[in-house]
């Protein structure tokens, strides 16, 4: 994991820690999945004040936790905004097609149920 040297950086698996356990587990929730499927049609970042879900602020920290330390998000302080840009290249050198897969399965489920989320 990378070392943290002030309060204001986070922690981040490197490549080769991030686990395909962790992956899956981190995509299993709607909420997280929310804001992969989000963060997947940008080219850059978006700042977590950006998602808007319907769960208390406590909770969705907690998961932009969860997908920081599994490696599916990067993290960064700009200023006094956090930043969230998805690892697209990490996933893809490690689990070629998977990213891929599981974000057009939730965009069909989605469609499927009638939830824009």
């Amino acid at each position: 994991m990378t070392t943290v040297t002030n309060t204001r950086e986070l922690a981040h698996p490197e490549r080769d820690e991030i686990r395909l356990e962790g992956i899956l587990h981190a995509l299993s929730d709607p909420m997280r999945m929310r804001v992969v499927r989000a963060l997947a049609t940008t080219e850059g970042e978006l700042s977590c004040s950006y998602f808007v879900l319907p769960v208390t602020k406590s909770t969705t920290t907690h998961h932009f936790r969860v997908l920081r330390e599994s490696g599916v998000i990067r993290q960064v302080y700009r200023g006094t905004a956090k930043m969230n840009g998805l690892r697209r290249d990490d996933l893809d050198a490690l689990f070629p097609g998977l990213l891929d897969s599981v974000l057009d399965a939730a965009g069909r489920q989605a469609g499927r149920l009638g939830d824009g989320a």
